[in-house]
This record gives structure tokens, C-alpha cells and sequence, in this order.
């Protein structure tokens, strides 16, 4: 009847091992985070930036060049999101549209102490959608 009740001295302590591998795991993946998000929204940010930009140098009269005015803006965006200043803009036209691409990279610390960085790529080309398109 007291089968139960028996001590087993090679089970006890498992539990508090078991929870600081899970809590080290979530204070991995919460660093990871709290590093990526950010550069993630930025470059997110930079492309709705980047898009107005070109529906904006597109529509707006002025006597400036549309493809500078777009150069203007883009780099104020870059400015503006945090974005490293080694940032390639390249704004081409061809015939009416106008195109404008931005690439950088930035390593971001996915593992504390920099023991992982993960090397953020952004390659973005913005195109004018909408009724200013159409001929």
C-alpha cells in the first residue's frame, strides 16, 4: 500500500531546472524582439514613405525636377526613420513613370552580447499606383 509514498532522490530539483531553461529561452526571444522590431518598422515606415514620395513628386507641379523632388523627399524619410546614412536612392524615369529604389543593410543583435547578428537587408523599389498612372 505505500508504493506511493516512496522517495525518489534522482527526481527532485528537475523542476527548477526546467524553469530557467524556459525563462532563458523567453529572455532570448524578447531581446531578439526588442532588437528586430524596431529596424522592422523602420524600414516598413520607409517604404510608405517612399511611396508617397513618388505619388507626390508625380502630381505636384513645381519647377523642380520630379525625379529630384522625389531624391528630396526619400532622403528626408531616411532622416527621419533611422535608416543608415550609406543608403543607396536611386530614382530612374522611364517615359512618364518614375521609379525610385532604396537598399541598405543593417546588422541588428539577435543574440545578447553579440554572439548573433543578423544581417537586415532592404531592397525596395516604389512604383506610382493609382488613377495618376493611367494614360
Amino acid at each position: 500500500m505505500n508504493s506511493s509514498a516512496k522517495n525518489h532522490e534522482s527526481e527532485k530539483g528537475s523542476a527548477g531546472v526546467k524553469f530557467l531553461f524556459v525563462l532563458l529561452f523567453i529572455v532570448l526571444v524578447a531581446n531578439a524582439g526588442f532588437n528586430y522590431v524596431p529596424v522592422a518598422y523602420s524600414a516598413e515606415s520607409l517604404k510608405s514613405d517612399m511611396g508617397t514620395a513618388v505619388l507626390q513628386g508625380l502630381a505636384l507641379p513645381g519647377k523642380m525636377n520630379p525625379a529630384d523632388n522625389i531624391k528630396v523627399r526619400i532622403q528626408r524619410a531616411i532622416q527621419a526613420n533611422g535608416i543608415p546614412p550609406e543608403a543607396v536612392v536611386d530614382v530612374k524615369q522611364m517615359g512618364n513613370m518614375l521609379t525610385a529604389r532604396v537598399t541598405y543593410a543593417k546588422q541588428v543583435n539577435i543574440l545578447p552580447f553579440g554572439i548573433y547578428k543578423y544581417n537586415y537587408v532592404f531592397d525596395y523599389t516604389a512604383t506610382p499606383t493609382g488613377f495618376l498612372t493611367k494614360q
